[in-house]
């Protein structure tokens, strides 16, 4: 099972898509023959894991799962929350952030709440992380609060964003100066910059 060897050896993480594999030149029909004798699970709409392998259910294995099958997505707002440990927010869903052209999964492996960023908000804040082996991407902490004062009459209120702005002044996760940066970048100065000026007193 040279194939097999070669899957496990190249790195992809937890969580793999059928399109990960055509890269190692193995042929899609391995995936249904190794699923079948029990060597790997299928999670549907093209996501695979080792049934050998283990993983907790947790969090993280949530946002590996949801970054395995939306690579394109950036993590953000309440979800962002929680994996950077600021505030109260337990969200039931993942939220991810899409490019407006960019399609909105169809049959994603969790829940998942979308909005969509555009030209620099695309990217401003943005870092890299991995979850289980599997890369993913997530706004930074300065930059999630942010998004959580324009975001606040959409998809949350200003009482979420408060809380998270307090928070992470208290735990000196962010700065003001990288908040107020953020906020310029993404066109939340307006809204931003009188909360940051009761903090500067």
């Amino acid at each position: 099972m040279a194939d097999l060897s070669t899957l496990r050896g190249a790195g992809l993480g937890a969580f793999f898509r059928a399109r990960d594999i055509e890269a190692l030149g193995i042929a899609h029909r391995r995936l249904a023959d190794w699923a079948s004798a029990g060597i790997i699970m299928n999670f549907g709409n093209g996501l695979y894991r080792f049934s050998d392998d283990e993983v907790e259910p947790t969090e993280l294995e949530t946002i590996a799962m949801v970054s395995a099958a939306v690579p394109g997505a950036v993590i953000c707002l309440y979800t962002a929350l929680r994996i950077h440990e600021i505030g109260t927010q337990s969200p039931s869903e993942v939220w991810l952030a899409l490019g407006h052209k960019a399609r909105q999964p169809t049959h994603p492996p969790s829940r998942i709440r979308v909005v969509r960023f555009s030209g620099a908000m695309a990217t401003y804040g943005v870092e890299q992380r991995s979850a289980l082996g599997v890369p993913f991407r997530i706004t930074s902490p300065a930059r999630t609060v942010v998004d959580c004062f324009r975001y606040r009459k959409k998809h949350g209120t200003l009482d979420v964003a408060l809380e998270a702005l307090r928070d992470v002044m208290r735990s000196q996760i962010a700065t003001i100066d990288e908040i107020a940066r953020a906020a310029e970048i993404c066109r939340a100065r307006t809204v931003v910059s009188p909360y940051l000026d009761a903090l500067s007193w």
